[in-house]
Order: structure tokens, then C-alpha cells, then sequence
């Protein structure tokens, strides 16, 4: 399995940016997947997360800002961030897993996010 994450860049506060995350080796579409980030200094936090069925979850404080997506065809996951604030600032991750609820065993290589105030 591998995932490529990309999208990541510099952005103003209130600022768009589009994190992407091509897998290899499993089905986005039947694969629960899941995007976190890791601040400096701080510990690595699940930021949303899609279910095998299309369920989604997100970190409270991501909610109305942030969209995780899923295209099957290109066999990507989508993290759209809207509304960009300085403390989203972070490398984002994006991993797999085998099963809904189960252990996120298959990670990306990271793409750092900053925002600027």
C-alpha cells in the first residue's frame, strides 16, 4: 500500500487550500481513510475521518471549515480546508486503514500546511 499525499503550501488566514492523497494497493471507496495533522510540539490529532459506507467524522475544531472527499475513479481522498486559521498550521497525513474503526496502519509521507495571520 502507499499513499501520496500533496496539496500543501503556504496561506493566509482565511485562506482555501485542497490536500490530496493518491493510494495504491487499497480502495478508497471500500477503505475506511482518515487525514490527521502534527503541530510543532504538539501530538499528532485525527482531523477527519470517512468510513467504508461514507460516514464522515471530524475534530470539533475543523467542523463547517474542512471537507474530506472521496473520488473513486482516480482512487483519491480529498481534504478540502476552507477558512484557514494560523493554528491549523501543521503537517497533514493521510493513512488507511483495513477496517471501519480499526487501526490506521497505512500512511502518507505528510505535506506541510501554513497559515499565516
Amino acid at each position: 500500500v502507499q499513499l501520496q499525499a500533496s496539496g500543501g503550501g503556504l496561506v493566509q488566514a482565511g485562506g482555501s487550500l485542497r490536500l490530496s492523497c493518491t493510494a495504491s494497493g487499497i480502495i478508497v471507496n471500500t477503505n475506511p481513510m482518515a487525514w490527521y495533522r502534527q503541530a510543532p510540539g504538539k501530538q499528532r490529532e485525527t482531523v477527519a475521518t470517512i468510513l467504508s459506507a461514507g460516514a464522515t467524522y471530524y475534530v470539533d475544531s475543523v467542523k463547517g471549515r474542512f471537507t474530506i472527499s472521496r473520488d473513486g475513479a482516480k482512487n483519491t481522498v480529498y481534504l478540502q480546508m476552507n477558512n484557514l486559521k494560523p493554528e491549523d498550521t501543521a503537517v497533514y497525513y493521510c493513512a488507511a486503514s483495513e477496517y471501519d474503526y480499526g487501526s490506521y496502519d497505512y500512511w502518507g509521507q505528510g505535506t506541510l500546511v501554513t497559515v499565516s495571520s
